[in-house]
């Protein structure tokens, strides 16, 4: 009997041996995401010739699914409005230093920062109509053939919100409610110049 005992234990402890391994070293990690907890639509404030172009920032964490971590090669936002689709592909993310997104290793913690999502330099025209959107946020990671995508927002501009987004250093804030669970939009007139006052006005640490 005690050697039939002994036999489940030690098999049960192979078993418990083996699924770790796989769980930490074996299993392909892929990346998540969390709700953001706040999205912009706005000019951006780090383009100074020819003058601003809108952008869509958020914030939120992002999280390997294994404890092996994974790699993002790149982002970029889709936004959706009816039939008309436009991608914002150049990604910076950071807090107190912003960089040009060129690869980031995502853990299985998890990092939280800051994103902003530009225009192509050479599509400078878009503009933020009223109207019923959809923001889709892609990433590329390393081992996967297509980007995946890690959410699909909807979100919706009202027509009064859509004239004051046509004024300078006007944007267009979405919170995150959790007791609602939904987004609470509001319009900020903002006097800030560059991407330094931006900063300050979403409470990211200056150097």
């Amino acid at each position: 009997m005690e050697s039939v005992v002994s036999l489940v234990v030690a098999s049960l402890a192979l078993v418990v041996a083996a699924l770790t391994a796989w769980l930490t070293l074996l299993k392909r990690a892929t990346v998540k995401m969390t709700q953001p907890t706040v999205i912009y639509f706005g000019p951006d404030g780090s383009r100074t010739e020819p003058g601003p172009t809108n952008k869509v920032f958020l914030r939120t964490l992002l999280y390997a699914t294994a404890r092996r971590g994974c790699i993002v090669e790149s982002m970029f936002v889709r936004l959706r409005r009816g039939e008309s689709t436009q991608n914002f592909n150049i990604w910076v993310y950071g807090e107190s230093r912003l960089s040009r997104g060129s690869g980031l290793f995502i853990s299985d913690a998890g990092v939280t920062t800051n994103h902003h999502f530009l225009l192509p330099f050479d599509d400078t025209a878009f503009a933020f109509n009223a109207g019923a959107y959809t923001v889709q946020l892609f990433a590329s990671v390393v081992g996967e053939k297509t980007p995946r995508m890690l959410t699909s927002i909807p979100l919706t501009v009202l027509p009064d919100q859509s004239v004051e987004l046509r004024q300078p250093k006007c944007g267009l804030y979405f919170d995150w409610s959790p007791d609602a669970s939904e987004y609470r939009s509001h319009v900020r007139h903002d006097t800030w110049s560059d991407q330094r006052d931006f900063e300050r006005h979403f409470g990211i640490p200056s150097e």
